[in-house]
């Protein structure tokens, strides 16, 4: 039950008024340093738009994962998947099934996080959040087309210093975790390690008899260790080793009634099916950075290796007492990859330049992938080979108050796929088809801006960059090879955007129009066939600003909105035409705003209200629209020497809205709440 109107009220104001007590000196902006073109810059002076997130606001926000970073966002949001992928939407760009990558790419210093069954990194020890929105295939590639978020760590000291934290809350909600660095020989070599510990039993119940109750239950660890050696003021090395682990019961939401408006559907917090349903994700990841500086020039070397493996086991109808009764989805998959990165950057230079070599080298084995039904057993066992090559440079020209920015990324994508097709889980002794097939793309990224300074405070300026996703396979190939494979995406973004920075406020502002070309989307063929299909041609056009305001007294205020239209010009699926109609899973608006109190000693606090407006998904061979909502959250908390005591309550009036549709329904998250003490030293 939704609580009454007046009681929410109450509630939020409350909340809000509990820490507006102390007075404190006033504060002002300084100057933030991002890497957005893979060389340190004022963030202000950046001819894109970019969010950046301080280890500070990471704390007073509870920002703990991925999701929490995009839903900080305008224009861009997260998706839960029924089947456990995660993926990210912007300005109308989303993943598919199995194109398998996300149009917004994370990299924690430098390691890639793009796989939609491998999209949720490790928070620990982060320094600052870097997102940069629209296409970032010049400099980052790897099907950058929506965006990069760039998270990076922190940098140890000489002296040892560290950190404790423990969580508890709703649902059985339990987290620990820690992090500690420091030389071991001053100066030269550096060590760290951080981890983390998480358990939560979920707020669906599955009442069918002999099953677990908690449906959703979940359970995770996170493992890092780092060190760093600099021989010499010139020299350094870093390497990186991680381990993460999560396994996921149940799913997120309830199946499909279609007789029932989309908006009619509640989030159902009793399930009933049979088989036991979870989704277990394993990743090893191992980094080496090099870095050799000149006078004026810097180079680097970032050697990366990574594994990481999915094991998935489903209800094929999340119900019970029916004719699927007993019967499983699978989806076992190894990725593992080798990428190499070398790049040479200007320094202390007028002209500011950066050029580099890429490559790349992904194996994935996939099998048992497939769905059991009362009709029959669908697997497909396969192993794709991809390999990229490429070459990139981007210079940024000073002309007196004008600075030019031109960029270029030439790459060839290359991938191969061997597959078989078998009508059983256990036996694969007869294969009912095969299909191997081999494709490769080659493609120029080109990036334009030019920015003019007015003064010290504010900024203009346009841009035009390209973005690529290439095309791939669908691993349910059909027995005559038509549908087996699907086009490359392929978009042009312009935008046009100002950046206004005071002492105590900055706003940034930025219009965008991006069109897209044979769009990547999920489609369902007869008899039941899921697969990647191509919308010809699509755009979406739209707002975003973001801004922040010192009011004093220790007080800051934040804010954002994104407004949003994207719809699908030329596309038929299925005989269905959907010119002219929404693209799905982009809501047409979403906004933030948030008040906070921040000392380092004694009471401080958070309120802030997030917005996501209403979404389109395909429905009954239409796209439907979903009505979004608003949720309020808050941190409220005590520090007193080394000791930070604090409590926290998501979505503070128990809001719902459909936040995922496909396979089912998906919803955001019910209230949560709870208490936490963190120990530094």
């Amino acid at each position: 039950m939704k609580k009454d109107l007046l009681v929410k009220s109450i509630l939020i104001s409350t909340i809000a008024s509990t820490f507006l007590l102390a007075q404190n000196e006033p504060q002002k902006l300084g100057e933030v340093t991002v890497s957005a073109n893979k060389i340190e810059e004022n963030v202000q002076k950046v001819p894109q738009s970019i969010t950046v997130i301080s280890n500070e606001e990471l704390e007073e926000k509870r920002i703990t994962d991925i999701e929490a970073v995009v839903n900080e966002i305008p224009n861009m949001s997260f998706e839960k998947a029924l089947n456990g992928s995660l993926s990210t939407t912007f300005r109308g760009l989303t993943g598919s099934t199995f194109t398998l990558s996300n149009p917004v790419v994370i990299y924690v210093d430098g390691v890639p996080y793009y796989d939609r069954y491998d999209y949720n990194p490790s928070f620990i020890n982060v320094a600052q959040v870097e997102v940069l929105r629209g296409p970032q295939g010049t400099l980052y590639g790897k099907d950058s087309t929506g965006g990069v978020i760039n998270i990076i760590t922190k940098e140890p000291e000489n002296e040892w210093h560290g950190s404790i934290n423990a969580e508890a809350g709703n649902y059985g909600y339990t987290k620990g975790s820690f992090n500690t660095s420091g030389a071991i020989i001053d100066n030269k070599l550096y060590a760290g390690m951080n981890g983390s510990i998480k358990s939560d039993d979920g707020w669906i119940t599955n009442n069918y008899s002999g099953m677990n109750k908690d449906a959703n239950r979940t359970k995770a660890k996170r493992l890092s260790a780092f060190t760093i050696y600099k021989p010499t003021d010139n020299l350094s090395s870093k390497f990186i080793i991680s381990h993460d682990y999560d396994k996921e019961y149940g799913r997120r939401g309830i199946n499909i009634d279609s007789t029932l408006p989309i908006n009619d559907l509640q989030r159902d917090e009793s399930v009933s099916f049979d088989v036991p349903s979870y989704i277990t994700r394993k990743t090893n990841s191992q980094s080496l950075k090099l870095d050799y500086e000149l006078e004026k020039m810097k180079f680097e070397s970032v050697t990366i290796h990574k594994d990481f493996d999915i094991d998935i086991v489903h209800d094929s109808d999340f119900l019970s007492d029916t004719s699927s009764d007993g019967l499983a989805s699978l989806i076992i998959s190894d990725v593992e990859t080798w990428s190499q990165e070398f790049k040479l950057a200007s320094k202390n230079q007028d002209i500011k330049w950066v050029t580099g070599l890429f490559f790349d080298d992904e194996k994935r084995e996939q099998g048992p992938y497939g769905n059991a039904s009362a009709r029959g057993t669908a697997n497909v066992v396969s192993t794709i080979d991809t390999n990229t090559y490429a070459v990139f440079g981007q210079v940024m020209i000073p002309l007196n108050n004008f600075e030019l920015t031109l960029g270029g990324r030439y790459q060839r994508i290359s991938k191969d796929i061997k597959s078989n097709f078998y009508t059983s889980f256990t036996d694969t002794s007869t294969s009912l088809h095969k299909y191997d097939d081999d494709k490769s793309w080659n493609t120029f990224l080109p990036k334009l801006a030019l920015s003019y300074s007015f003064n010290d405070d504010l900024m203009a300026y346009t841009s035009v960059s390209k973005g690529f996703i290439p095309g791939g396979f669908n691993f349910y190939s059909t027995s005559d090879g038509s549908d087996s494979s699907f086009d490359s995406e392929k978009s042009t973004n312009y935008e046009i955007g100002i950046k206004y920075q005071q002492d105590d406020y900055t706003i940034n502002a930025a219009i965008f129009r991006m069109e897209m070309k044979d769009l990547h989307v999920y489609s369902t063929l007869e008899g039941g066939i899921f697969v990647t299909d191509n919308a010809e041609e699509a755009h979406s056009q739209g707002i975003e600003v973001d801004a922040r305001y010192y009011l004093g007294n220790n007080f800051e205020l934040t804010a954002s909105v994104g407004l949003i239209e994207a719809k699908y010009d030329n596309y038929t699926d299925a005989s269905v035409n959907y010119d002219g109609q929404k693209i799905t899973g982009t809501p047409k608006f979403t906004t933030s705003l948030g008040i906070s109190y921040f000392t380092q000693d004694g009471l401080y606090g958070r309120v802030g209200i997030k917005g996501r407006g209403k979404t389109g998904f395909r429905r009954n061979g239409k796209v439907e629209e979903t009505d979004g909502g608003f949720t309020a959250d808050t941190k409220i908390g005590y520090k007193v020497n080394d000791w930070d005591i604090y409590g926290y309550i998501t979505n503070i009036t128990d809001e719902e809205y459909v936040v995922s549709y496909g396979r089912g329904v998906g919803f955001n998250e019910p209230r949560r709440f709870g208490l936490g003490v963190k120990y530094t030293f």
